[in-house]
């Protein structure tokens, strides 16, 4: 405790010199750092001619070729040696087929009567018995004949998951559920999940799990058993006699190619060691009416951020100021999609994850959101994780920012407690995991997040300008310092 008070308090005494300690060579190529360069790369990446830049579509692949093209022209090494710039992978596109389940002169269908919430791949019709438990209490599941069986349960209010996980432990071989009572609603929700499903849900190629959950409405499953909403929900297990149904649940897979970018800038003395500097560049896309959701904010403004730190990089380097350790600018695809670029880029690091020295990654960072829209100093940043895992990262970003910068260092979603799980939600994430300390850069929520209004003419590109700065001063400490940021501390919040 009193090791890591004293690097606390040496971090406020650096702070309070820093005024007396600016490099000016680092200013010299921060200052390559220009509002219109930003404005380029942003109008580019945010044009409709992007579409929305959709992970594994055409504007995606058109935004990608931008950035490595990019990278190409300021003289960027390719560590994918490929000449591409790109690392490339396919990404699996999963919707469902032919998906039913019939009893009698009932048949009920997909996106029509009910929703397919668990995993199966069943493509011919398989026969099996339809067994009713009521609201599936222990005891209900203890008196039926569960085992080799479909199992049908009541469960509105419940977490139908554990009950369907019950009957799986029960030797079950899959479920109908009752899991919304009022009609009206649960046909909402089959249109809902219609929209999903004619999209195909995108991740990576996994194992599947044969055990068909179907969600269907209360006359759905009454329609089953040959008897009225009513009575059905009123019932108990053991209430209906044991069905013969017939079911399918066919699984439809489509390989979607789509890649990360990659540029490399090599070290000098310290060159095994990399710091990875990170945004994602893609959004999602275009919406039903054909509008197109550019994604100014989210996440141009820290794709061109990246670039534009790429760029003050090479200048140094070519200079004769190559940095002592060596840097990486990634920017990934398929954040959207639940941070599926990182996550590849993780298992599949172009440098050992043991020499990757940190992270700093920047989603939305060009923008005022709505806790400070109405103050008068909007100069602010919120910095996630800078604690997390290191005790020394908080402190060479609170330096860097006093000594250049003069922005708010927002901490409030550093919190284990934050609702709203920042922490978790962008690509530093994939990075943290694997115990490599990191700081997200982020202005917050605001009312254009995730809709066609997030513009280019929205973007403060004087606050960009700073934000983006800061982020190069950081990594200009990290990157030339004499010791690496420790790993001296435990991540204990749960799992993403």
């Amino acid at each position: 405790m009193k090791l890591k008070n004293g690097l606390l308090a040496l971090g406020a005494t650096l702070i309070f010199c820093g005024a007396q300690a600016q490099d000016k060579t680092a200013i010299k190529y921060a200052n390559s750092i220009t509002n219109e360069d930003l404005y380029e790369r942003i109008a580019v990446l945010s044009s409709d001619e992007m579409e929305g830049r959709d992970t594994g579509k055409k504007g995606q692949r058109m935004a990608a070729e931008y950035i490595a093209n990019f990278y190409k022209s300021l003289g960027l090494v390719d560590p994918t040696k490929s000449g591409t710039y790109l690392q490339g992978f396919d990404l699996t596109s999963t919707a469902w087929g032919d998906v039913y389940i019939k009893s009698g002169k009932t048949t009920l269908k997909i996106d029509q009567d009910l929703i397919m919430a668990g995993d199966a791949d069943i493509k011919k019709a398989a026969k099996a018995k339809l067994v009713f438990v009521g609201n599936g209490s222990e005891e209900e599941f203890n008196a039926a004949d569960v085992k080799g069986n479909l199992v049908a349960i009541l469960s509105v209010g419940a977490n139908y998951n554990t009950k369907a996980n019950l009957a799986k432990e029960k030797g079950a071989i899959g479920v109908v559920v009752v899991n919304i009572g009022e009609e009206d609603r649960f046909k909402t929700t089959v249109e809902r999940y219609a929209t999903f499903n004619s999209r195909g849900r995108l991740g990576f190629d996994r194992p599947t799990e044969q055990f068909p959950v179907f969600l269907v409405s209360p006359a759905g499953m009454a329609g089953l058993f040959g008897t009225d909403a009513e009575t059905l929900m009123a019932a108990k297990g053991g209430a209906f006699k044991t069905k013969n149904v017939t079911y399918m649940a066919e699984k439809v897979k489509t390989a979607i190619p789509t890649e990360n970018v990659v540029g490399f800038i090599e070290g000098t003395d310290k060159k095994e060691e990399v710091l990875v500097i990170s945004s994602h560049y893609d959004h999602i896309g275009v919406a039903p009416n054909g509008d197109v959701f550019n994604g100014a904010d989210d996440d141009a403004s820290g794709t061109a951020a990246v670039m534009e730190i790429a760029e003050a990089f090479k200048k140094a380097a070519d200079a004769g100021d190559r940095p002592r350790r060596s840097v990486l600018f990634l920017n990934v695809t398929g954040e959207e999609k639940g941070l599926l670029g990182s996550s590849y880029y993780s298992e599949n690091p172009l440098f050992p994850l043991e020499n990757t020295i940190n992270n700093l990654n920047i989603d939305m960072i060009g923008r005022v959101d709505n806790n400070y829209k109405n103050e008068e100093n909007q100069d602010y940043i919120y910095v996630i994780g800078s604690e997390m895992l290191s005790s020394h990262l908080k402190i060479v970003s609170d330096y860097a920012n006093a000594t250049y910068v003069g922005l708010k260092l927002d901490y409030r979603y550093d919190d284990e407690n934050d609702t709203n799980r920042f922490y978790y939600r962008s690509d530093h994430y994939n990075f943290a995991k694997n115990n490599i300390p990191v700081i997200f850069y982020f202005n917050g929520v605001h009312d254009d997040y995730h809709k066609v209004t997030d513009t280019i003419e929205k973007i403060e590109f004087d606050l960009l300008n700073k934000r983006t700065k800061l982020v190069f001063f950081t990594a200009w400490d990290l990157l030339n310092r004499e010791n690496r940021t420790p790993v001296d501390r435990v991540n204990t919040r749960p799992a993403r």
